[in-house]
Formats: structure tokens, C-alpha cells, sequence
């Protein structure tokens, strides 16, 4: 890796602008099947942590929360309501660079999800619908039965656009972050870590208002 590409010296005292330049980045290069993707892991009743990847929609560089969607019913929606913490990660290999994320999880205001969920394909939208994500499933057209039925009860059909609404079990989750790592690949696999921290101070049902940042360099 170019010496241009690796952490600045010294460290940027707010790591979320080289975040978001790195996101953009990733985006406009179109690397990897989809550069959105970032790997979210959350903690069970018993302790256990899971993980998955999630699709990361929203980055708002400037107060410093990502936004995923997903039913609020499934695993890590209940996990998320019972303990409202996480930490995801993205890792561009192509690119030689990850960021590791931690914070507090809240909600998506109504809006923000609306708006989102108006976005999605038709099949999508009914998907939500039919989905009752994470529950066991007897067979395959046990699901085709659920998503026929959904289209029945909503009276659309297959191309229908803009009939379906918004589920009440489906919407966005906030990750805001207090804690950020940003690893570029080295030569030698001496590679290029720094670690930020801050405190976060809760503002409203839906966001924080973030204190400075303190910034440490970390070993490969």
C-alpha cells in the first residue's frame, strides 16, 4: 500500500470524515459483490454472542451513527431491544482496509425507515411481510404459502408497485458510535491500526450528542 493510503501522522482528532471518504470509496469503486456490507455481531440471553452480515444504508459522518435495517422480530432484533450494543465490522480486501465499529443501538425514527422501506423492490416489500425471520421453518413452500397469502390479504400481485406498507415488526436500528478502529494492510503485515474513543450522551429516543475523541495508535 501507498504510503498516501495508509493512517495519517497524526492522527485526524475526529476518524469519522476518513470513514465515511474510505465508505465513499468503496462505494464509487464498486469493490467486492457489495461494498455496503458490514459484518454486525450482538449478545444473547445467555451470553453468547452471534453475528451476520447486514447491509449498512446510511452513514452520517458528521454525528457519527450507521444505519442497517431488518425485523425488529428476528434474532438480533430481539437481542438489540434486550441489550442495545453492538459492534459491526467492515473489511474491503480489494481495497486493503477495515473499519471495526462499537456504540449504543436505538431505533430508526418512522421516517427514516418509511422512506427506506418505499425504496425496496415490490418482492422485497412483501418479503417483510412473509417473513417471520428466525422462526423454524417446516419447508420451503411453507414460505411460497406465506408470501401468497400476504399478497392476498394486501390485494397486490406480482410488479405492483408502491401498495405495500411497512410492516410494524421492520425498520431501521441506529449504530451510534463511540468507539471506531481503522486498519489499512502494511507491507510485511505491519499494518496500520489506530483506535478513537468517545463519549456519548443521550439526547432523545433516537440520538447522543458525542464528546471529543481520543485517539491511540495500536500495534499491527
Amino acid at each position: 500500500m501507498a504510503a498516501d493510503e495508509l493512517l495519517p501522522d497524526p492522527l485526524p482528532a475526529d476518524p469519522m470524515p476518513m470513514f465515511a471518504n474510505w465508505f465513499s470509496e468503496a462505494r464509487t469503486r464498486q469493490v467486492q459483490p457489495n461494498p455496503d456490507a458490514m459484518v454486525l455481531a450482538t449478545v444473547g440471553d445467555n451470553g453468547s454472542p452471534s453475528a451476520r452480515v447486514v447491509l449498512c444504508k446510511r452513514l452520517v459522518a458528521d454525528q457519527g451513527f450507521v444505519v442497517f435495517f431488518t425485523n425488529y422480530e428476528s434474532r438480533k432484533g430481539h437481542e438489540l431491544t434486550a441489550r442495545p450494543r453492538a459492534a459491526a465490522v467492515f473489511h474491503w480486501d480489494t481495497m486493503q482496509r477495515q473499519v471495526r465499529l462499537e456504540g449504543p443501538i436505538v431505533r430508526s425514527p418512522a421516517p427514516e425507515s418509511d422512506q427506506y422501506f418505499a425504496t425496496r423492490a415490490f418482492e422485497s416489500r412483501v418479503g417483510a411481510w412473509a417473513s417471520k425471520q428466525s422462526e423454524p421453518l417446516a419447508s420451503r413452500e411453507q414460505l411460497t404459502e406465506q408470501v401468497r397469502e400476504v399478497m392476498h390479504r394486501l390485494g397486490v400481485g406480482p410488479g405492483a408497485q408502491g401498495e405495500v406498507p411497512r410492516p410494524p415488526h421492520w425498520g431501521g436500528f441506529r449504530l451510534w458510535v463511540d468507539t471506531i478502529e481503522l486498519w489499512a494492510e502494511g507491507a510485511g503485515r505491519i499494518h496500520e491500526r489506530a483506535l478513537w474513543r468517545r463519549a456519548l450522551t443521550r439526547k432523545d429516543e433516537f440520538s447522543y450528542t458525542g464528546g471529543l475523541w481520543r485517539a491511540t495508535r495500536l500495534n499491527p
